[in-house]
């Protein structure tokens, strides 16, 4: 038996109190896990709008989407205790992070491969310049 399953200390009617107790700070920040998602999702609608947008706009949509589904599934584990939908949440939660975490990591990487090229463009300029005096 697993030390999370129901066991001779651990009935399930005690288990809804702690589930309670450990969704509490999710469950008084899913006004703002809504407010991100919808606008996660309201950015990704806007990206579609143009043409390179129409390639990435469904990252911020999936990711608004995730931020709702979790703020949902707290809401039920706050309401009935139910240990499920508090892992479910937390998996959501942490799908999203992930995602938010190698996007970083992308735009970190494309942000030192540009500055390498603005450098190397504008010695490239500066060298240029002087060999027209």
């Amino acid at each position: 038996m697993n030390e999370f399953e129901t066991g001779p200390d651990r009935s399930p009617g005690r288990e809804e109190p702690l589930v309670k107790e450990l969704c509490l700070p999710l469950w008084q920040a899913k006004g703002w896990l809504k407010l991100v998602g919808v606008l996660s999702i309201v950015h990704g609608i806007l990206l579609a709008i143009t043409l390179v947008g129409l390639l990435v706009c469904w990252l911020p949509i999936w990711m608004g989407v995730l931020l709702l589904k979790a703020a949902g599934a707290v809401e039920v584990a706050q309401i009935s205790g139910d240990k499920l939908q508090l892992i479910e949440a937390q998996n959501r939660l942490k799908t999203y992070f992930t995602i938010c975490g190698v996007l970083v990591l992308i735009s970190l990487v494309a942000l030192t491969v540009f500055f390498v090229m603005g450098l190397a463009g504008g010695g490239g300029l500066l060298g240029y310049l002087s060999a027209l005096r």
